[in-house]
């Protein structure tokens, strides 16, 4: 519950500014003045209860050019306010204040007491990631209740309309927010009013417009959801000449392709009694058979067809649990069967081995039977079985037919007139068809309907592309459950008492059985068939991945895991066997098609024919574009077949991806930085393509894709005993990993690149690396660490004879100390490389060296002497064209005018070095400028813009988990108390 101060009598006092100005109190609404004095009220409550500068408070009232008697003016509505507050007093609380501070006035109430407070602490408390989803929904909608029209409402000036504007944001991001919390519970329905009631005030919101594509696809309203983004997309190009974003862009894909793991849908509604049952018989089931479009109109036999229609399917799963979103998918397209009267309902579930496809489609099936008065039709198509037997579409429509009592003796003879025969069966009646495990679509044709009123439910591992394409089939991926629904899944077959025991075995078994259904349903198996076994025995049996698939097993083909993978993998074309076999040996957690092509030693072309046929086969999946993933036991499984049948080429393999690897990090780590000292890299092998980063920007791009690819890849060429690769590619990624802030990966990559170095006997390599591995432990605040290593790095280059290697860890050394505080000693490291830098000729680590110059000087309080370094600094990076060593000195030159005084030129340098740090992606570096500009604009006097500067910094620092956060949070919650 929020706290709202109490006013005379317990009774709740109010000030809203989410919609018209109003203060209420007990007896109602409370009379606040002319529009001048209505302006001073929002003016100071605004900050509450921190103090407004008298300066500032003129400003907001009468903006750039106020009277020549603005402050006695601003007096006297001060002085009616405080009369104001005197008469609601707040009770026990104490009377409400309007306090005079040095340089300003403080509206002196709990800030619950002011609506847009509150709407912030609703939303701060619902961000803050401590709440369920339940919680989150709740503050939010809270939060959200609390406006009423728009903000300040009466107010007119130009502070007013830029705090509108601001608050507008903040009111649409908050709405975006509750709705996707909304969403995740399963409550789409309830945002689609508001939703669209906002898209109507603000026709060019991208993110509402996500949303609610989100929440009418969830509720099975497509075709409005794809409506709504063809709207959205002639707005956007008429108004602004821009086509809708990435994100938008992939949502509407998915939708088109009915991608429910991209586009979640919300739960299904709840089935009629005896669903589940199957149905009674019904007069038209038989009447029908000698009508029109029966089996006499169709040329063939009279068929006597039974009484009782047909009821094949399955027995349903015991203990089948969540797929809410799959279910309500499913419900939706056949919610929608009146939208198109003539055409026969298909939907396709397509997804990999074992994921659960065949129990939700019997589910489902069982669900909706009593839809389908004329039956069900069930049946296994074996397109991917133990012996690889397909069943042909003949022996399918004889089973069919049968099933609707026509005699063997009467089937024709071909299949099209079977399917002819089948179709005339199926003529108005209303059945349910489930055709499983189907191989593709050419086996799935003659099984379908001709005419309308029936549905065709069809699995595959395959995606069956033709049947969406031509027959107009809805496709719908399944994929693995997520963590939750997993665990429920697994706990329902355990039963809650033993799974609420032993929580940390619960995650381990699910994390390796990669959530899919069948392993998990084995794993329950064996532990139901041990029940004084803890679940933690279980849990390490599957621990060792090469032991894992073993362990998988319910004692036959049907119920082993390997066995299950290996009937998808046996229809796979030679050469798609050997690409899924050797993409076991890559160690990250997707692959790139320039990636899996180096590997194989294919041509990129060759490779995505290749890994496109692995994901029909359900073994991969295409998760972003040209990148592709698969589960865990799938990696598992790909793997031992690689050491069974690829272990002599396995090494090269190995070495052709790592080629890959290092290459292209090479190329793209010098498009960031070209005056970064690089590495030299043996020539690639033959088979091995180098991925194209042509820019900076695409550079930033290829590493940020592949991120933890590459931290993978150092480890793995470490453990494959090709250490330079290891080192190498460490040194390679080592300044992306610093632009964006990844200390901890920083380090503990470079910790493996100095094992790799050693068992090498590199010393150059050793110094590069412990060079780079000492200021990342710098930057974690290890600097014991970060001693001992530059120390070590210092011994060696001390011998090395190269005065450019001994500037470099000069360099590095004076970086630690700055960290650590010790500016005296790292000026002195820093100076003793400017020399060695200029005996070398070194450029730009004479550049680099006066920027560290600068700013250990400006630490120290040599502000001119700090300031002469880093122009002569300047002139240097602007002559060697180092964007990034021109952002670092300007921003050490605006510290340093920062401290002469000079506030205007300051702040020049700093928006200068935002704007380069920004350009090169430099994260943590735009959190430090912005924090310079903040420090800036206050001591200039500006409060307003030091604060906006410092949350920018702050929602950076938060985002890279910096332990910088707190100190700039706590700066900026006493910031109105300290500036008093």
């Amino acid at each position: 519950m929020s706290r709202r101060n109490r006013g005379y009598g317990g009774i709740d006092v109010e000030l809203r500014m989410l919609g018209p100005l109003e203060l209420w109190s007990g007896s109602g609404p409370v009379d606040l003045g002319p529009p001048r004095q209505r302006t001073v009220w929002a003016a100071v409550a605004v900050d509450a209860p921190r103090p407004v500068p008298m300066e500032t408070m003129v400003d907001r009232v009468w903006g750039e050019a106020p009277p020549e008697r603005a402050r006695h003016a601003l007096h006297v509505y001060l002085a009616r306010i405080r009369r104001v507050l005197e008469q609601v007093s707040l009770g026990e609380d104490g009377p409400a204040r309007l306090g005079r501070r040095s340089g300003g006035y403080a509206l002196e109430v709990d800030p619950d007491s002011i609506d847009v407070h509150r709407f912030r602490r609703l939303v701060g408390q619902a961000r803050d990631g401590r709440c369920t989803g339940t919680e989150e929904a709740g503050l939010l909608r809270q939060a959200l209740g609390l406006w009423r029209g728009t903000p300040l409402g009466g107010i007119d000036g130009d502070w007013a309309d830029r705090v509108r504007q601001a608050w507008h944001q903040q009111h649409l991001d908050a709405a975006v927010r509750w709705a996707q919390a909304e969403l995740a519970l399963g409550e789409a329905a309830a945002v689609i009013g508001p939703l669209a009631d906002l898209l109507l005030e603000n026709p060019l919101a991208e993110p509402l417009v996500t949303a609610l594509m989100r929440a009418l696809h969830a509720t099975g309203r497509v075709p409005e959801a794809l409506d709504c983004y063809a709207a959205f997309r002639r707005r956007l190009a008429d108004q602004l000449g821009l086509d809708p974003g990435d994100e938008l862009r992939e949502l509407h894909r998915a939708i088109l392709h009915g991608n429910a793991g991209e586009a979640r849908a919300a739960p299904a509604p709840a089935q009629p009694a005896g669903a589940g049952a199957a149905p009674p018989a019904t007069p038209a089931s038989a009447a029908s058979a000698g009508g029109p479009g029966g089996p006499a109109s169709a040329g063939g036999p009279a068929a006597d067809l039974r009484s009782t229609p047909p009821a094949q399917l399955p027995l349903d799963v015991r203990g089948f649990t969540g797929r809410d979103a799959e279910l309500a998918a499913l419900d939706a397209v056949l919610a929608h069967a009146a939208d198109q009267p003539t055409a026969v309902l298909i939907a396709t579930l397509s997804g990999t081995a074992g994921v659960g496809k065949t129990a939700l489609a019997v589910h489902w099936a069982h669900r909706v039977a009593a839809r389908f008065p004329d039956g069900q039709l069930y049946v296994n198509l074996r397109g991917f079985g133990p012996d690889g037997t397909v069943m042909t579409p003949a022996e399918a429509l004889g089973g069919f037919l049968h099933a609707l009592a026509v005699p063997v003796a009467s089937l024709p003879p071909d299949v099209d007139a079977q399917t002819a025969l089948y179709r005339s069966l199926l003529a108005r009646r209303r059945m349910l068809v489930v055709l499983d495990n189907a191989r593709d679509a050419e086996q799935v044709r003659p099984l379908l309907p001709g005419a309308p009123g029936s549905l065709v439910l069809v699995t595959s591992r395959a995606q069956l592309t033709s049947l969406v394409a031509v027959e107009g089939a809805h496709p719908l991926a399944v994929d693995p459950p997520d963590a939750a629904e997993a665990r429920r899944l697994l706990a329902r077959r355990l039963g809650p008492e033993r799974a609420a025991a032993e929580p940390e075995a619960m995650d381990d078994i699910i994390t390796w059985c990669a959530r899919l259904p069948l392993a998990l349903a084995i794993v329950a198996a064996r532990a139901a068939g041990r029940p004084a076994f803890p679940l933690a025995v279980f849990a390490d049996e599957l621990r060792d991945e090469r032991g894992r698939l073993d362990q998988l097993s319910a004692g036959d083909e049907a119920g082993e895991v390997r066995a299950v993978l290996s009937w998808s993998y046996r229809t796979l074309s030679p050469a798609a066997a050997r690409m899924f076999r050797l993409l076991g040996l890559s160690a990250g957690a997707d692959i790139a098609t320039a990636a899996a092509a180096s590997l194989a030693g294919l041509t990129p072309g060759k490779a995505r024919d290749l890994l496109a046929e692995l994901a029909l086969a359900g073994l991969a999946v295409e998760h972003r574009p040209g990148r592709f993933t698969s589960h865990d036991l799938l990696r598992a499984y790909s793997a031992e077949l690689a050491r069974q049948d690829d272990a002599p080429e396995g090494y090269a393999a190995t070495r052709r991806l790592l080629d890959h690897y290092l290459h292209t990090a090479q190329a793209a780590a010098m498009s960031l930085n070209p005056h970064r000292d690089p590495v030299v890299v043996a020539e690639p092998g033959p088979g091995v393509t180098r991925g194209e980063v042509p820019d900076a920007e695409r550079a930033a791009r290829w590493f940020t894709a592949e991120h933890q690819n590459l931290l993978a890849a150092v480890r793995h060429a470490y453990r494959s005993g090709l250490d330079v690769h290891a080192w190498q590619l460490a040194w390679t990624v080592a300044e992306f990993l610093e632009r964006r802030g990844h200390w901890t990966d920083r380090m503990a990559v470079q910790g493996v690149a100095l094992e790799a170095t050693r068992r090498l006997g590199d010393r150059s390599g050793q110094i590069r690396v412990l060079r780079v591995l000492g200021t990342a432990c710098a930057q974690l605040g290890r600097f014991g660490e970060a001693r001992a290593h530059l120390g070590e790095a210092l011994e060696l280059a001390a011998s090395h004879g190269d005065d450019g290697v001994r500037a470099n860890v000069h360099i590095s050394l004076a970086l630690a100390l700055e960290g650590q505080g010790d500016y005296r000693t790292a000026l002195e490291h820093a100076s003793q490389a400017l020399l060695l830098f200029r005996s070398a000729g070194h450029v730009a680590g004479q550049a680099n060296a006066l920027n560290m110059i600068c700013w250990c000087r400006t630490r120290l309080g040599d502000y001119a002497e700090a300031l002469a370094a880093g122009e002569q600094g300047l002139v240097l990076q602007r002559q060697i064209g180092s964007r990034y060593g021109q952002a670092g000195t300007l921003d050490s030159i605006g510290y340093a005018r920062h401290h002469l005084g000079h506030h205007d030129q300051a702040v020049d340098c700093f928006e200068q070095a935002l704007a380069l740090f920004r350009e090169l992606g430099a994260r943590s570096f735009q959190a430090a400028a912005l924090t310079h500009l903040g420090d800036t604009h206050a001591a200039a006097g500006d409060p307003g813009r030091a604060r906006e500067r410092w949350r920018s910094a702050l929602t950076i620092l938060d985002e890279l988990n910096d332990a910088d956060a707190a100190a700039l949070r706590e700066r900026i919650r006493h910031f109105g108390s300290e500036t008093a």
